[in-house]
């Protein structure tokens, strides 16, 4: 074998031994982007379902079409407490489970009004403190933890849901367009001529 043919073997052989350990795919990776909520993709798209049943597509378009989830977790990385992230991590990891309990099955194998039902009620749920169970294993208890976690995270999603939508783009330039106040004087308007602007959600 020729000394090229040989360098080139070894190089190859190098750079897949490099490569190797990094192609682990049991485990998803974490968006780096939102580094105090350990968030992955899976996660983000879950978000964006809930997101999108909270403000649905109807006459305007919904949340996930507009990436509200996006704003969500920018707003809870950057802007909220550690324990407040910590509530929203463990409700997002626990809501999987919590609609398995509470609906009978996965939230994307829900109907449209099946999906609103859950979390609604969800996020009127009172939520009683976590009462300690004796010689629990570690992963029941984080299990139940999520899980607990889950109605307050929904109502921070609610409110930062609606926070994102009447604050885009789409809303602030299709929809109700932003005007500088005070805006032109218009004298000759007839009550009848103007047209409300109806935003659902």
């Amino acid at each position: 074998m020729e000394r090229r043919e040989v360098l080139k073997a070894l190089a190859a052989l190098t750079g897949g031994a490099v490569l190797v350990p990094s192609c682990n795919f049991l485990k998803e990776d974490i968006l780096a982007a939102y580094s105090n909520l350990q968030i992955t993709e899976s996660s983000r798209l879950l978000l964006a379902s809930i997101a999108d049943t909270i403000i649905p597509a109807g006459t305007l378009k919904g949340a996930a079409d507009i990436a509200v989830e996006d704003f969500i977790l920018v707003m809870v990385n950057d802007c909220m407490e550690a324990e407040d992230q910590k509530t929203f991590s463990q409700g997002l990891k626990g809501f999987k489970d919590y609609s398995k309990k509470a609906g009978g099955k996965r939230f994307d194998k829900m109907t449209a009004e099946e999906r609103l039902n859950l979390v609604a009620a969800a996020i009127a749920l009172e939520q009683e403190p976590l009462q300690p169970i004796v010689d629990e294993d570690e992963d029941d208890r984080e299990e139940r933890e999520n899980e607990h976690a889950v109605p307050a995270f929904l109502r921070i999603t609610k409110r930062f849901t609606t926070q994102g939508f009447m604050m885009s783009q789409y809303i602030q330039t299709e929809v109700k367009p932003y005007e500088m106040i005070p805006g032109p004087y218009r004298g000759d308007v007839l009550l009848t001529d103007i047209k409300k602007e109806i935003i659902h959600g």
